[in-house]
């Protein structure tokens, strides 16, 4: 697959394949021209434990996302589009200052509408002496010729399995496709970690190479909650860590509607969903406790580490 920037010529990144001519200004479904745009570049503490340690993940959160999940967490980058125009060497830098920061790795968040820009971005930054892993973290919703392309600059796939039901995918996030596109990328990410040997720690437990799957449970979804359980282990077995997330908070507009997810996650349903994940044999489980959704998991997306010094 190409990953040049003559693929925003006419954009065909992910499973949306709009087309969008995004080179001449026109924003893809995803909401993006070329121009790169950044929202967030910092130290980020809550990632599951093998992603930010004890020193944090050195999180880079991109602007603009091919879902439009009514639930979503981040809006305001997501669908809003908040973000800071850069450039692949700008982004370069970052990396560079984040590693400088003490960042156990680079969390590249939703990036992959921006592949070309990437691709180049990764390249500089290594020659110039970033030697962390790099995190692709990913909503799933990817094709899995574009997760090959990539694969000789990811180390670790940070990547959610939001549903199993292509109806439930199609009223929660208009992409009734999203099973088999998660399916699909999760085999291509398996098969580039393999190649690559396998998952790999430190010796403080944090990771060098490896894939976790995350899956967010959602009130009054428990029985799609555990068939997405099973498909991942159907794909991959012990071959990835999973992480069962109960931080669900109703946003604005999903407080406004009649139904489940007007209202927090019951415990109880997460419990199933977590005991369901010990049924069927993951010996790498990643769990929250209960009062998650009290806690703010989101951070303050407003520009912190995007510009340089000498441009303030």
């Amino acid at each position: 697959m190409d990953v040049s920037f003559a693929a925003y010529e006419r954009c065909m990144l992910c499973p949306r394949r709009c087309g969008a001519r995004r080179t001449d200004g026109r924003a893809g479904v995803c909401g993006c021209t070329s121009a790169l745009r950044v929202a967030r570049a910092a130290l980020h503490f809550w990632e599951e434990p093998p992603i930010s340690g004890e020193s944090g993940s050195g999180a880079i959160f991109f602007s603009g996302c091919p879902l439009r999940c009514i639930f979503c967490q981040n809006e305001k980058i997501s669908h809003e589009g908040y973000g800071i125009e850069v450039t692949a060497e700008r982004l370069a830098t970052m990396m560079i200052e984040l590693q400088a920061q003490g960042a156990l790795n680079i969390n590249l968040v939703t990036p992959l509408h921006f592949a070309p820009h990437l691709c180049v971005a990764i390249d500089l930054a290594r020659a110039d002496g970033l030697t962390l892993p790099i995190v692709c973290n990913t909503s799933g919703y990817e094709t899995a010729e574009l997760v090959h392309a990539m694969a000789d600059r990811i180390d670790v796939w940070l990547t959610d399995f939001k549903y199993a039901s292509s109806a439930v995918a199609r009223r929660l996030s208009a992409a009734a496709d999203y099973p088999q596109m998660a399916s699909d990328a999760l085999d291509a990410m398996l098969a580039s970690l393999r190649r690559q040997g396998g998952r790999a720690l430190n010796e403080d437990g944090t990771m060098l190479r490896g894939i976790i799957v995350r899956h967010l449970v959602l009130p009054g979804h428990v029985g799609d909650s555990m068939a997405v359980v099973d498909r991942v282990w159907e794909i991959a077995g012990n071959e990835v860590d999973l992480s069962i997330m109960n931080q669900y908070t109703p946003n604005k507009r999903c407080r406004s509607l009649s139904g489940p997810l007007a209202h927090g996650l019951d415990e109880d349903e997460y419990d199933l969903v977590v005991c369901r994940a010990d049924e069927v044999g993951f010996q790498n489980i990643w769990w929250q406790e209960g009062g998650t959704v009290s806690e703010s998991f989101v951070p303050d997306f407003d520009a912190t580490g995007v510009l340089s010094t000498a441009r303030r």
